[in-house]
């Protein structure tokens, strides 16, 4: 009889459809790497890590190596303005290559939508999105999740509002998917040019004002370089309506927290003012990315 193959590989490619009990587990494990004591381990001694960046990067590209160095895993930084690519090699061919050097893993960014998709039914090793197009961004809504969680501690009930460039984020979308899974419920602000037709339904959308009433009110970045399209006449415009100011963060709640991906538009998205505010979790949250990428890495090749 013929056996049926089974896809064992370890992606992660989204939150979309994980349940709750995944994601508690990731961060729960997350919180034994934090507290862990000794700063570099030998759990992935002898496992070699690409980390593949199609798309420029800072704080997610070093949170995945000092998380993969703190495993003890060996690292290979990919930059694809110094690779092949440049040359014309597709980036099917440049994941295969490296696949066939023998690495045990991988961990990718890319510009455009659907690519990671089909690179993960040819590739097999485990793939770690570390964000494609506005599809999704995994790892920052689950440092996000853990963020929110360690400091109220649980997620379900909370109001989390999402407030600016829904429609080219794809914080905005994993965020979506993990914290509904999460029992938290998920409220959209933002211009009408941009909303995401294909998100209609998933979450509503609600005035600044009320916004600011959420128990976490998360600011996202006006990617400029994602607009195919003038979207916002100034960045002085866009901050008078949809920017969180220091006056508009007087009618928050006295428990709410101040969230951002970055990195910040300082004073167009959020005020100067706000960015190291007690009320911001906004550094609290890269600080988190470190264990919450230990445990993704630690997941896929367990």
């Amino acid at each position: 009889m013929a056996q049926v193959k089974v896809q064992s590989v370890k992606h992660l490619l989204g939150l979309k459809g994980m349940s709750a009990q995944e994601i508690t587990a990731i961060l729960d494990r997350a919180y034994f790497w934090e507290q862990y004591p000794a700063k570099v381990t030998h759990f992935l001694q002898g496992k070699f890590i690409a980390n593949m960046f199609f798309e420029n990067s800072t704080r997610t590209r070093f949170s995945f190596e000092i998380a993969e160095k703190r495993l003890g895993a060996q690292v290979l930084n990919f930059s694809a303005a110094a690779s092949s690519v440049q040359k014309g090699e597709s980036i099917y061919d440049t994941v295969k290559t490296l696949e066939s050097m023998g690495i045990d893993a991988g961990v990718i960014r890319l510009k455009p939508n659907g690519v990671l998709a089909e690179l993960a039914e040819k590739i097999n090793i485990p793939l770690i999105n570390a964000g494609d197009g506005h599809n999704e961004h995994p790892t920052q809504a689950l440092l996000d999740l853990y963020t929110i969680r360690k400091h109220f501690g649980e997620l379900r009930g909370l109001h989390v509002a999402i407030i600016g460039d829904i429609r080219h984020s794809r914080v905005a979308r994993s965020n979506l998917w993990a914290l509904q899974a999460m029992g938290a419920k998920v409220s959209f602000c933002a211009p009408p040019n941009m909303h995401a037709e294909e998100l209609e339904g998933h979450a509503d959308y609600i005035t600044m004002n009320e916004a600011l009433q959420a128990d976490v009110v998360m600011m996202l970045r006006v990617q400029l370089e994602r607009h195919d399209e003038e979207m916002i006449t100034s960045a002085l415009e866009y901050r008078e309506h949809y920017g969180l100011t220091v006056e508009r963060a007087g009618s928050m709640k006295p428990h709410a927290i101040i969230m951002h991906p970055a990195p910040i538009n300082r004073n167009v998205e959020i005020d100067d003012e706000l960015v190291e505010d007690e009320r911001s979790k906004i550094f609290t949250q890269i600080g988190h990315g470190v264990p919450i990428r230990m445990a993704v890495i630690e997941r896929a090749l367990s």
